[in-house]
């Protein structure tokens, strides 16, 4: 067919141009040396989960991540969080093998800043778990789930990879709207235990308790279920925390948020409600604050008195502890002996903070007990694994951070000297002074071995007089009672015999 008047079909092109090329953008999900994100672009992942793109919070641009499928707008990665861009002008592209921020034409605000990243031309691409991947034909070369934000993605790390000097660690925003560098961070401890630390600054504000092979010992509400699977890996080579989601119709994500605490967040993608609901949060109450009760002391909301001391020990500044200051802490009452102590079980507890504590994943729990004896330096030991119960954790300095739940946590066994330990049973509760109880005992039994020889001699000497007053009338009534009885037989005997001779009317 032969077009007469081409104009209809041209006005028509260009006017649904602009639409099908932003839809096109639209669905990207890579960059290339070749192509570029602009302020008015975005990728999307795969699977419409994720996209990347430019926002704006107060007067200034940012690049990062967040949720396609829901109605908030939830940023979970920021890229140039600390630089903002001033105006909306920002590129972003692959320049020289790494993935650059522009602003402008020349001012790099942000980059991956990769050293080497080989010949060949890298790809970015946005992923449907959130993870922005730089790749080329070698593999890897950069990932932003290596540089959280303040926000855990299920399979996410938290932690440290030693080989590559990498620490992957979540930060606060500095406010709701400004996603900067906030005064909170919550990182994986790198010395002896794989715990979480949550900092206020350089102070240590929170702690999560070592893992014991199922969850953190300070998190009883991190159990197995249907939702989420939780995971702790420790190696010489790294140490980190991540999780699965397992559930297909939620979204989860666990953030640090400006205040200070640690939330973990889920929407159901199948509800109407809209809202993301709040699953678990920490630090939760007092005893959650680091340190409360000072070293070896417990603290116990569900007590009276939050703060105690474990047994066998007493506050070490008396005065302030019954104004209800115990950062002090608890001292021994009486000092280790080494050779003759023993240990204490204390149940359903937070596992101690030690900067001097040891690991060992192939000891049993007895051969961990045998260890810690053996060793005087050794002051607690607890099961590594409480699935298994295997595993050895020892402690070499004062114990801090002690926390006791209702029906969680797990045991601990401290170590007392002798003298306490005879005062107590193996839970740790009072049975009574048995020290003193040895020492009276061979007094109690002399006294009462006198007494009951006392008795004896008496019983005797009244009963040989009993004998002597009514022996006469004893005898007396012994001959009454034989004669009584030949009488009666004698008796019986005629009544036989008047029966066989037919006198039984007589």
């Amino acid at each position: 067919m032969k077009i007469t008047n081409p104009w209809p079909f041209l006005i028509l092109y260009l006017a649904f141009y602009p639409f099908s090329s932003k839809i096109s953008i639209a669905a990207r999900d890579t960059i290339t040396s070749s192509t570029s994100l602009s302020a008015n672009d975005t990728l999307t992942s795969a699977g419409s989960t994720f996209v990347l793109g430019f926002f704006t919070r107060g007067n200034s641009t940012y690049l990062g991540i967040w949720y396609k499928r829901i109605s908030i707008q939830t940023v979970v990665w920021v890229a140039n969080r600390d630089t903002p861009l001033s105006k909306s002008t920002g590129i972003l592209r692959i320049d020289g093998g790494n993935l650059i921020l522009v602003e402008g034409l020349t001012k790099v605000v942000w980059s991956t800043n990769i050293s080497k990243t080989g010949a060949a031309q890298p790809i970015a691409q946005l992923s449907d778990t959130g993870n922005l991947v730089l790749t080329n034909s070698g593999g890897l070369l950069w990932q932003s789930f290596d540089y959280p934000s303040d926000t855990l993605l299920p399979g996410m790390k938290l932690g440290w990879d030693f080989k590559a000097g990498l620490n992957r660690f979540l930060t606060s925003w500095k406010n709701d709207d400004d996603p900067a560098s906030g005064d909170y961070n919550y990182k994986m401890d790198p010395n002896g235990l794989a715990q979480l630390l949550l900092r206020f600054q350089s102070h240590l504000k929170y702690r999560s308790g070592p893992w014991n092979g199922v969850r953190f010992s300070g998190f009883p509400e991190m159990k197995p279920n249907s939702v989420y699977g939780f995971y702790c890996v420790s190696t010489p080579d790294e140490v980190y925390y991540t999780y699965d989601l397992l559930n297909s119709s939620l979204i989860s994500r666990l953030m640090v948020n400006r205040t200070g605490h640690i939330e973990r967040y889920t929407w159901d993608l199948e509800s109407s409600d809209s809202i993301w609901k709040l699953y678990w949060w920490a630090p939760k109450d007092h005893c959650d604050e680091y340190s409360k009760c000072g070293p070896y002391g417990i603290c116990n909301v569900n007590s009276s008195q939050v703060c105690g001391c474990v047994k066998g020990f007493e506050p070490k500044t008396p005065k302030e502890w019954s104004l209800g200051v115990a950062s002090a802490g608890c001292v021994r009452k009486a000092q280790l002996e080494c050779s003759g102590d023993g240990f204490l079980k204390l149940t359903a507890m937070k596992l101690p903070d030690s900067p001097q504590a040891f690991v060992n994943s192939s000891m049993s729990l007895e051969e961990c007990r045998v260890e810690c004896l053996n060793n005087c330096s050794c002051v607690a030991y607890a099961s590594a694994d409480i699935a298994s119960e295997s595993g050895c954790i020892r402690w070499a300095s004062d114990l801090i951070d002690l926390k006791q739940f209702l029906n969680s946590g797990q045991d601990l066994y401290i170590r007392v000297p002798a003298s306490e330990l005879e005062s107590y049973g193996q839970s740790g509760h009072l049975k009574g002074n048995k020290k003193l109880l040895a020492t009276m005992l061979p007094v109690i039994s002399v006294v009462l071995l006198l007494c009951l020889r006392g008795c004896y001699w008496w019983k005797k000497k009244k009963g040989r007089k009993i004998y002597e007053r009514y022996g006469d009338l004893q005898r007396s009534e012994r001959w009454k009672q034989r004669v009584k009885e030949k009488v009666e037989g004698h008796f019986h005997h005629l009544q036989k015999k008047w029966a066989k001779s037919g006198w039984e009317s007589l």
